[in-house]
C-alpha cells in the first residue's frame, strides 16, 4: 500500500502486518457471521440497531479519514507555519521530501513542552507535519531530519488509510456494546422469541459477542500499529542514511517525556497513535513483554534502539 516514493520497503514487517490484517479480516467475517445468527431470533428493532451501528461506524471511519489533518491540529493546538516563518523547519522537510521523491506537506508547529512530531491526512496531497516546539529546541537539525523522515514515511505508506480501515471492526464492536447495554437498560430486558424465560436476551448476547470482538481487534490493531512504527523508523533510518541520529533523537525525546509530569502525559494521549513517541513514561522491560507494551501503541525503546542498529549494520556492510 506504499506511495511510489523513494521509501525502502521492508518485506519482513510488512509480511508481519499483513497476517495482521488477514486475521483482522477473519474476525470481522466472524463478527458478521455472528450477528446474522442472532438476527435470525431477534426482533426488528434489534435488527435495527445492528445497521445503525454499522452507518454511524462508517460514518465515523470516513470522517477521522477526510479530518484527521484537522482534528489533530485542533487537538494538539497546534498552527500552520510558512517557511518565512520557520525558515530551519521547512528546509528539514523541503531535503527529506527531495530524498523521498513526495509531494511536500502542510507545515505545523504546536507550543508544547512535550518533544514530540507528528503526520496524517489521507495522502501525500492532504498531509500536514506537525512539530512541537520544545522538539525543535532539544534535537539538532540531523536529529530533526531523522524524526520527519519517519513522520512522513507514514504518509508515503498511506498508514492513516491502514489503521482507519483496520479500526472499523473495533468502531462497530464499541458501537453494538454501548447500543445493546443502553438497549437493555431501557429496553425491559427483552427476551429471545422463543419464550423460554431461561434464554438470554437478544441484545445481552449481541452485548458479549460485540465485547469479545472489540477485544481482539483492539490488540490486533495495536499490534499493527508496533509494527508500522518499527516500519517507519527503517524506512526513515535508510532514506536519510543516519539511523544514528534517530536513534539519537529516540533517547533525547524519551527522557524529555519522562521529566513531563503525569497529568500533562494525560492531556495529549489522545494523539498517541499519530506521536513519534507515546505520551506515557518510558520504562525499560528487561527484554519481558509487559502488559503495558501489549496494550501499545509504539513498541519499547529497546527494541527500536535493537532495529535501528541493525539498520547500521545493513548500512555498513552496503558501502
Amino acid at each position: 500500500m506504499a506511495a511510489r516514493t523513494r521509501y525502502a520497503p521492508d518485506r519482513g514487517l510488512s509480511v508481519r502486518m499483513t497476517a495482521t490484517m488477514f486475521l483482522l479480516g477473519l474476525v470481522f467475517v466472524g463478527f458478521v457471521a455472528a450477528i446474522i445468527g442472532i438476527g435470525a431470533a431477534t426482533h426488528a428493532s434489534d435488527a435495527v440497531i445492528v445497521v445503525f451501528a454499522v452507518v454511524l461506524a462508517g460514518g465515523f471511519a470516513i470522517g477521522s479519514l477526510f479530518y484527521s489533518d484537522k482534528i489533530a491540529l485542533s487537538t494538539a493546538g497546534a498552527k500552520e507555519v510558512t517557511a518565512q516563518e520557520a525558515p530551519e523547519l521547512h528546509g528539514i522537510v523541503d531535503r527529506v521530501c527531495a530524498l523521498a521523491d513526495m509531494p511536500k506537506p502542510r507545515i505545523a508547529i504546536a507550543r508544547s513542552p512535550l518533544p514530540n512530531a507528528f503526520a496524517t491526512g489521507r495522502n501525500a496531497d492532504k498531509a500536514v507535519l506537525c512539530v512541537t516546539t520544545e522538539l525543535m529546541d532539544r534535537l539538532t537539525p540531523a536529529e530533526l531530519e531523522g524524526v520527519i523522515a519517519h513522520e512522513m514515511s507514514h504518509v508515503a505508506h498511506k498508514d492513516v488509510q491502514v489503521m482507519t480501515i483496520a479500526s472499523f471492526l473495533a468502531i462497530v464492536a464499541a458501537l453494538l456494546i454501548r447500543f445493546s447495554f443502553y438497549g437493555e437498560l431501557f429496553g425491559g430486558g427483552r427476551r429471545s422469541n422463543n419464550n423460554n424465560g431461561g434464554a438470554l436476551p437478544i441484545l445481552l448476547i449481541i452485548m458479549g459477542v460485540s465485547i469479545a470482538v472489540y477485544a481482539i481487534s483492539f490488540l490486533l490493531i495495536r499490534m499493527l500499529s508496533r509494527y508500522r512504527e518499527l516500519a517507519a523508523d527503517r524506512s526513515g533510518a535508510l532514506l536519510t542514511g543516519q539511523p544514528s541520529e534517530l536513534k539519537s533523537a529516540l533517547l533525547k525525546v524519551s527522557r524529555g517525556i519522562n521529566r513531563i509530569p503525569t497529568r500533562d502525559l494525560r492531556s495529549a494521549e489522545p494523539l498517541n497513535a499519530f506521536f513519534f513517541a507515546p505520551a506515557a513514561h518510558l520504562t525499560t522491560s528487561g527484554g519481558r513483554k509487559s502488559l503495558s507494551q501489549i496494550f501499545s501503541t509504539h513498541p519499547s525503546l529497546e527494541r527500536r534502539l535493537a532495529e535501528l542498529d541493525k539498520v547500521q549494520q545493513q548500512l555498513n556492510q552496503a558501502r
